[in-house]
């Protein structure tokens, strides 16, 4: 089995660095988890400047604040990435640690390329990314874009107040017998036949949690022995079943590829979390720290979304967590969202939370199926009414609706939340700029505009299909595309 370059920098990551730093580690990933989670942690450490280190103690943590000062303390903050910080040796080792998972997340965006072995997917998906880049604000960055999901049930027991996806009340499960096991494993080798490697970023939950399958390990240890990757693994109940737990933790143990997720929903949870896992048997696990008094910001998407409306409508302040940044969404995939429980495939891509698409993701459209045959042929229909090679002509022409359009002279620029996209085109950039700000015209339309005025057809196909490979085009839903295309040499771009 062929080894990505994802999972052979993710190795490399743990087997590169000595068990004890490894350990070391792992107890400075404590301390940050605290750092980020608990006022009382924070109030204790403020309360202690000469001796962090009994604080570090007393939560269970075996390492010396005063070796890693710039990771927290206001005063040396400003020697963090400098040549100053090797002063403080565990700021360093953590640092460099951090900027091995960032390039381990870079990777696993790129793992999902589809670029010899489907490359109409392919174009599609990179669309999808260059536009988050531009739309998602804050968000952006940190999404790697996998092209598959899969629900393991329907619905979620744990009902957290905050969540971006508003996952229904739980409902049951699919279990993993005979029948099932074999659809599942019918399902994973269409996924891996017709994407290749890029099938290693799947995944297994979505408005679900892992832990309310207690088959979950069996379904993810199948995606490993077909696909080459073990799944990485969110749920927000790892407490729940303390064996399945382990044996997913164990799973990461034997597989390695990717970290896994916790997330902390209280101080309290956190508390029993660290209580029933040592620093070392964490340290493949991310803590996602949701309690209401962490230093994360909560997506602007699903109930937490709706519930800084209704604080709104009853003119309290709309505050819901310590800190609030551009986060945009929680959604991450571009490609296909899988219910096993209702048998249905979903083509969707992160957008930001509004009352157009509540939740973050934008659905383009929507299949069943009952057959691990049905199911591919779901994700070829999909592919086919969605994913269009290059601009067709008799879509609408116009810019996302996101964008502020600024024309200029022979070139215009499309303000973002978080980007500047400037298009310089003498020949027609500023009038090609106007028609799609005006919104009201195909895609054929424009260019038979600008034919008419005397600008060559290549011209103007060309600016429009690298506005449109941009991601800077508003791709139109089902049903305002004419289901006839106009017979004329403009109806595509592909010239």
């Amino acid at each position: 089995m062929n080894i990505t370059e994802a999972t052979k920098h993710y190795r490399n990551i743990f087997e590169r660095r000595t068990p004890e730093q490894i350990r070391t580690l792992a107890h400075i990933k404590r301390f940050m988890e605290r750092l980020v989670a608990d006022p009382g942690f924070r109030q204790a450490l403020a309360d202690n400047p000469d001796d962090p280190k009994s604080v570090a103690k007393r939560y269970g943590i075996g390492v010396d604040p005063n070796e890693m000062l710039p990771l927290y303390h206001r005063r040396y903050l400003r020697y963090r990435f400098t040549d100053e910080e090797a002063q403080w040796p565990l700021a360093v080792a953590w640092d460099e640690y951090m900027k091995d998972m960032f390039r381990h997340r870079d990777l696993l965006r790129d793992e999902g390329s589809m670029e010899d072995i489907h490359p109409r997917f392919h174009a599609w998906r990179e669309r999808q990314i260059r536009r988050s880049m531009s739309e998602l604000g804050g968000s952006g960055p940190s999404i790697t874009h996998p092209i598959v999901a899969f629900e393991l049930s329907e619905g979620c027991t744990v009902g957290c107040w905050f969540c971006g996806l508003s996952a229904e009340r739980f409902r049951g499960y699919f279990p993993y017998t005979e029948e099932n096991a074999s659809l599942w494993q019918d399902m994973l080798r269409a996924v891996d036949g017709m994407f290749g490697s890029a099938a290693r970023t799947g995944f297994c939950y979505w408005a679900t949690d892992p832990c309310d399958n207690p088959d979950y390990d069996r379904f993810i240890a199948d995606y490993y022995h077909i696909t080459g990757a073990l799944p990485q693994t969110t749920t927000a109940a790892p407490l729940k079943d303390p064996d399945l737990t382990r044996r997913i933790l164990a799973l990461f143990d034997k597989y390695r590829t990717v970290t896994n997720r916790f997330s902390v929903l209280t101080v309290k949870h956190l508390e029993k979390i660290h209580a029933a896992f040592t620093p070392e048997e964490l340290m493949g696990v991310e803590l996602v720290m949701q309690n209401r008094e962490s230093l994360t910001a909560k997506a602007d998407a699903g109930r937490a979304r709706e519930r800084q409306a209704k604080l709104r409508a009853a003119g309290k302040p709309d505050k819901i967590s310590e800190l609030s940044r551009d986060h945009t969404t929680i959604a991450c995939v571009s490609g296909f969202l899988v219910n096993m429980m209702k048998k249905t495939v979903q083509l969707v891509t992160p957008v930001p939370g509004s009352e157009r698409w509540p939740l973050g993701y934008r659905v383009f459209g929507e299949r069943h199926f009952s057959t691990g045959e049905e199911f591919r042929q779901c994700l070829e229909s999909l592919i086919d009414e969605h994913m269009a090679e290059s601009l067709p002509g008799s879509w609408p022409a116009r810019f996302r609706q996101d964008l502020r359009f600024e024309p200029m002279e022979g070139r215009f620029k499309l303000h973002s939340r978080s980007t500047e996209h400037t298009i310089q085109n003498a020949i027609c950039g500023e009038t090609a700029g106007a028609l799609l700000a005006q919104g009201n015209l195909s895609v054929a339309d424009v260019i038979e505009r600008l034919v008419e005025d005397g600008v060559s057809v290549l011209v103007v196909a060309d600016l429009l299909e690298k506005l449109f490979q941009a991601g800077l085009i508003e791709e139109p839903d089902v049903g305002e595309v004419p289901q006839v295309i106009p017979d004329r040499q403009t109806a595509s771009l592909a010239v």
